[in-house]
């Protein structure tokens, strides 16, 4: 027998999620985009209208649908469709390369794909929006489908910063527990207006977008425009209390003193690792507004700590531990290290307290026709970090991300967390370059907007606050690091630019 019967935190199956909301404000905003506004009421109808033309289209539950649409309403209908008929929803960005597209459109074997006007991919799959239009516009209603909260909702495509992208499935239950965690954590409720600029086609911002706004009864505010200025606009013109950037746009708005936030009560920053520089300049700027720093996994999925409600935080911190999750540092072993040791960060379900036993693992990761459950235990989340006693959590880095140089490790995202405070560098990343002595050496690409960058005073500085043999000994300038579409550094790249680079010194 099921131990989370009875217990009223236990997750809901999603299409259930706008029942609270339809029974007592219907009327109340759900939604804003650029193309307008839906009320619950519309919401529901518009969503029930997307089952519908899904199912006229042959999607059944259990199959996988695909979808290439923008920031705005129609993204939103269909993906509470897809949720109605059981069926599973699967983001494709628009921003991706027609490669990237199609290795994703392949990985997941879609039965549908609701391909907007960015879809670049071949898919005999693929409905157009004209053809989506009338499939909409004629839909009958959906029959009722038995839903189940361990059923498989939805796969998340991991960031591929340093690889190929994997399918993560989730579960409707761990699509509804961030934002049932987050709400009662943090105290929002209908009055939430929750902006975000990232992609919805990235399965995390959907559960933190429209699940969580949902469930407190608030408006989710879905942004078009990713550029400081616009982001700005979207805050100011509809009051947003909750907005979730990267790093680098909290970087630029932390230079646009005067700027009407005034709204906010909170700011998220995700994505990748926030420098303190960034926390403590943004708060200057911006009236002791404090970013809120967190540390999310897409396997989680969504968030696993944050920063506590308010200004405190703790420098090189990644947050607290969400109250659903037991986190802690493994060594290779796999045997628990005690808190504060250094070791791969693992997952698994809180064992006390009232959300105990709700989380579970991911399903497991889609592969040729099937979903493959990950080993038993607790999860591995393949990143260095550690967990003291009360919970708060720092990652030093992606366990696959060493550089291991003369034998002794060396962990990017320590040695850019130095360089990030220096005035001129914009964002660094740090990156192996082979060598027949050592095994590897360390490489550091720096984004500055100076012409000229003076390598010599960045080594200095990162003598002043590291071991000798992690201060980068090969160095490059450019103009834009690349970025993938959660605010990351693209990896695959780097080493071969760093080697470009050491070979123009010679």
């Amino acid at each position: 027998m099921d131990s989370n019967i009875g217990n009223p935190r236990a997750p809901r199956p999603i299409a259930t999620v706008l029942d609270t909301a339809l029974r007592s404000r219907p009327d109340a905003t759900a939604l804003i985009a650029a193309s307008g506004a839906w009320s619950y009421a519309e919401l529901d109808e518009q969503a029930g209208r997307a089952a519908g033309a899904l199912w006229s289209l042959g999607v059944r539950p259990g199959d996988r649908v695909a979808a290439c649409l923008p920031n705005d309403l129609g993204i939103v209908a269909a993906f509470h469709g897809v949720q109605r008929i059981g069926a599973i929803w699967a983001g494709i960005g628009e921003a991706n390369a027609p490669a990237e597209q199609q290795y994703l459109h392949d990985l997941c074997d879609p039965a549908v794909v609701l391909a907007g006007p960015h879809w670049r991919a071949a898919s005999p799959q693929a409905v157009h929006p004209d053809r989506w239009a009338e499939k909409f516009a004629r839909a009958e209603p959906a029959p009722d489908i038995t839903q189940d909260v361990d059923a498989a909702a939805g796969i998340a495509f991991t960031s591929g910063t340093s690889g190929r992208p994997k399918a993560v499935v989730h579960s409707q239950r761990n699509l509804m527990l961030p934002g049932a965690v987050v709400l009662a954590t943090r105290g929002w409720g209908p009055d939430l207006r929750r902006g975000d600029s990232f992609p919805l086609t990235i399965l995390n911002m959907m559960v933190l977008s429209t699940l969580t706004t949902a469930q407190a009864g608030g408006c989710a505010v879905i942004m078009d425009r990713r550029d400081v200025a616009g982001v700005a606009e979207w805050i100011a013109e509809h009051r947003v209390t909750v907005w979730n950037g990267a790093p680098a746009q909290l970087y630029d708005l932390a230079r646009r003193p005067g700027t009407d936030l005034g709204s906010l009560r909170e700011i998220w920053s995700g994505g990748s690792d926030t420098p303190d520089a960034v926390r403590t300049t943004f708060a200057d700027a911006h009236h002791g507004l404090v970013p809120r720093t967190t540390y999310g996994l897409t396997e989680a999925p969504t968030v696993v700590a944050i920063d506590p409600p308010g200004t405190a935080w703790m420098p090189g911190s990644s947050g607290r531990v969400l109250p659903h999750l037991d986190v802690a540092a493994y060594d290779d072993g796999g045997h628990r290290l005690p808190p504060g040791s250094l070791g791969e960060l693992c997952l698994a379900a809180a064992s006390e307290g009232p959300w105990a036993g709700l989380w579970r693992p991911p399903l497991g990761y889609w592969s040729d026709g099937e979903v493959r459950p990950p080993p038993p235990g607790p999860f591995a989340t393949g990143d260095i970090g550690t967990v003291d006693r009360a919970g708060q959590l720092a990652v030093l880095d992606r366990k696959k991300m060493v550089i291991i140089r003369g034998g002794a490790n060396v962990y990017p995202l320590e040695v850019e967390r130095v360089l990030a405070i220096h005035p001129d560098v914009t964002r660094v990343a740090i990156c192996p370059v082979p060598d027949e002595r050592l095994g590897q050496k360390v490489a550091a690409v720096v984004e500055s907007s100076c012409a000229t960058i003076n390598f010599d005073e960045l080594a200095a500085l990162c003598r002043r606050e590291l071991a000798g043999y992690k201060v980068p000994e090969i160095w490059a300038r450019v103009d834009v690091l690349p970025m993938n579409a959660m605010g990351k550094v693209e990896r695959t790249g780097l080493t071969a630019l760093a080697v470009t680079a050491l070979r123009q010194q010679r």
